[in-house]
């Protein structure tokens, strides 16, 4: 008897010991998970209040009113709607260790939102390099046809395209919802799907983005290059007034015909000159600069996930465990560049930073300066 009441001690030890550890051990998952979860929520917030404050810069700043910023702003609602339906459900997800948790129609759902909105932003950006190439390269065409209702019926098409390539998902889903459903996860099990869907939606249109460009930066600094510095501008016409009349005259007749292309390209009001030529070029390029960021920024955020996605429809059941925790965590890098595109736009761009520090501060339209006439 002794030694069965030291061995039932002995067990009820063992057992306190073990729930004792396993307890810790769980609280310490749940910990790390609470973290991770304050960190998602904390982007999910500012992804939707940052692309808010783009949309609204569009659409109550009169100097964002351009086809290049409308886009911009279709872009911006594309990305807010990551932030409101597709990232907090994916945080849920995380929560549950990647097992689906909501009603099993919903995914196929979730997963076509997810496809649609990640499409729809590489194709405003593929729209946006083809836009500024188009009228960079014909820019008399391009003024005339550059009207708010052409840059709609542009952004409506995008739009479209995205929708048609992304349906798809959920009729698969609804018709076979092993199409949706691995282990339990919400994921598309569908590997001739991924690899063209990959192809059509992303890597085409990365191509023609990039492309699109480097012709815009390359015709930008053959249109700079036309054009001397404005101070050696100034010392020309000093050292012009010395030279005799018909020389100056000869002068003046090239310059006015340079001026007249350029004000064609460029679309500079009449009498700005040289000058007006040259700022609207520093215009260009400095928007160029910009977007060239934003490219670059949703290039390096988002290519690691569709590779890795790539991959995975390649080698399906062989694939490494590495492989499915690599797109857990790139998905969620491809995320977080929705919420970037404001903060490049607040850092580099005036209108915008001033649009959003007044729209933090309630002030919905810009003070206008008032000026006294000084009556002699």
């Amino acid at each position: 008897m002794a030694l069965l009441n030291a061995w039932n001690v002995s067990l009820d030890i063992n057992n306190s010991y073990f729930k004792s550890n396993f307890s810790e051990l769980e609280d310490t998952q749940l910990t790390g998970k609470n973290w991770a979860a304050l960190f998602i929520l904390a982007i999910i917030f500012f992804t939707v209040v940052g692309n808010i404050l783009v949309i609204m810069a569009v659409s109550i700043e009169s100097k964002l009113h351009n086809a290049t910023n409308y886009f911009l702003c279709s872009l911006a609602v594309a990305d807010m709607l990551v932030g409101f339906l597709v990232m907090p459900v994916s945080l849920i997800s995380i929560l549950y260790n990647h097992t689906w948790p909501l009603p099993e129609l919903l995914c196929p759902l979730w997963i076509f939102l997810d496809v649609l909105f990640s499409t729809a932003s590489i194709m405003h950006l593929c729209a946006i390099s083809l836009d500024r190439y188009i009228g960079i390269r014909d820019p008399f065409k391009y003024g005339r046809s550059n009207s708010l209702c052409k840059a709609m019926l542009k952004i409506i098409t995008v739009w479209t395209i995205s929708i048609v390539l992304s349906l798809p998902i959920p009729v698969m889903g609804f018709q076979d919802q092993q199409k949706v459903f691995v282990n339990g996860s919400c994921v598309l099990n569908e590997p001739r799907f991924v690899l063209v869907g990959s192809s059509v939606a992303f890597f085409v249109p990365l191509v023609i983005m990039v492309v699109c460009y480097y012709l815009t930066l390359r015709d930008l600094q053959k249109h700079s290059s036309s054009f001397p510095l404005e101070s050696k501008g100034h010392s020309t016409c000093a050292s012009a007034k010395t030279r005799d009349t018909s020389r100056l005259n000869s002068a003046s007749f090239t310059k006015k015909s340079t001026f007249s292309i350029s004000k064609r390209l460029f679309r500079a009001p009449l009498g700005q000159g040289k000058k007006g030529m040259m700022q609207n070029i520093k215009n260009e390029q400095r928007a160029s600069k910009v977007l060239g960021i934003v490219f670059f920024l949703f290039l390096v955020m988002w290519t690691p996930f569709f590779i890795t996605n790539v991959l995975i429809a390649i080698c399906q059941d062989d694939c490494s465990e590495v492989l499915y925790k690599l797109i857990n965590f790139f998905v969620w890098v491809g995320y977080v560049s929705s919420g970037v595109n404001p903060l490049i736009y607040t850092l580099f761009n005036k209108t915008y930073r001033q649009a959003f520090a007044r729209y933090l501060q309630c002030k919905y339209h810009e003070e206008k300066k008032v000026q006294f006439n000084r009556t002699s």
